[in-house]
């Protein structure tokens, strides 16, 4: 590439850049229940609280069984299984910045992050776990009593206060100094040529910011793409003109380590993503007039991947002992 053409483009990604909503997510931004954001005890409490298969009915599962943070906070596979051993209904999604998000879930059936950590516990399908049963369960162990008396006032362990903590410890869980925060920081280093292209194609041509927009690529809202399946999706909580088959969109950060893809899994890459796009999806029925082919040539597949890969920025987390 010569250094003009090299320029050219490095311009015209600045240009679009500042023309869309595409950024870094700002922590300040985050609005925590009651305006207070929970204090390390509490995060710390939520984390152990998370990797604690007690709250599960058989002792085998805990929130990261599923939400693996060494599978990109997922489980690696289309659809995983509960703690009873039957299959789960759709794939499981990352949990990346979800601070930032107003709805949650793939059909957008729980309105708060706290609401959304207690729903796979109670879920006959996952845990399995009647909160009436677990409560005393937990109460029942030394350290929960010590710690939920210190953070909330009472040792008696209530739904509110569970989903608040393991809330707490969800918020934490945030990617923002990925490759692409760097480049539009002014690192134009930080990013090759390649993902520089893609990012101009993301943003225009592929118009993949129809859906994939914001610090944290995603509208929070609801699109039949065209999948193949019988799945309603959000039509099954709201039903409305063109939700059926609808599901939200999720977030791309660090979306190289979250395979496989969609709500039914049934994509493994981000190659095959791009494909599937690009023939304006599989299914007609019902699908958003947002998805239509994109002629995309190969060489500008493999520049979005290149895009696509520069918004990864791992969140380790050390396993916590559990007591």
């Amino acid at each position: 590439m010569s250094k003009l053409f090299g320029l050219c483009i490095l311009c015209f990604s600045m240009l679009v850049s500042a023309e869309s909503n595409l950024g870094t997510p700002d922590r300040d931004d985050i609005e925590y229940p009651d305006d207070d954001a929970p204090s390390q005890q509490e995060v710390e409490l939520g984390k152990i609280l998370f990797f604690d298969t007690r709250l599960s009915i058989n002792n085998k599962q805990s929130c990261a069984t599923c939400h693996n943070p060494d599978l990109g906070f997922g489980d690696g596979v289309a659809a995983g299984s509960g703690t009873m051993g039957g299959p789960l209904g759709r794939n499981t999604p990352h949990i990346y910045n979800l601070a930032w998000s107003s709805i949650f879930m793939w059909d957008g059936r729980k309105a708060s992050l706290e609401s959304q950590a207690l729903g796979p516990i109670e879920a006959a399908g996952e845990m399995n776990m009647p909160l009436d049963t677990l409560l005393p369960k937990l109460n029942a162990v030394p350290f929960y009593q010590q710690q939920f008396k210190a953070i909330y006032g009472s040792s008696t362990i209530t739904r509110e206060n569970l989903g608040k903590a393991i809330a707490a410890f969800e918020r934490t869980i945030i990617s923002d100094n990925s490759a692409f925060d760097k480049y539009i920081a002014g690192d134009k280093d930080a990013m090759s040529a390649a993902a520089i292209r893609g990012l101009a194609l993301f943003e225009t041509k592929a118009n993949c910011v129809k859906c994939h927009d914001g610090a944290n690529f995603t509208d929070d809202s609801f699109h039949n793409i065209g999948i193949k399946g019988s799945d309603v999706g959000r039509d099954a909580i709201m039903q409305s003109p063109g939700m059926k088959g609808a599901f939200k969109t999720p977030g791309l950060r660090n979306t190289l380590l979250t395979s496989p893809y969609m709500h039914d899994g049934s994509l493994a890459s981000l190659e095959e993503v791009i494909r599937f796009y690009n023939k304006g999806g599989d299914n007609a029925q019902g699908r958003s007039k947002l998805i239509e082919p994109l002629q995309l040539t190969e060489i500008e597949i493999q520049e979005l991947v290149a895009f696509l890969g520069a918004l990864t920025d791992p969140v380790v987390i050390e396993r916590p002992s559990i007591p």
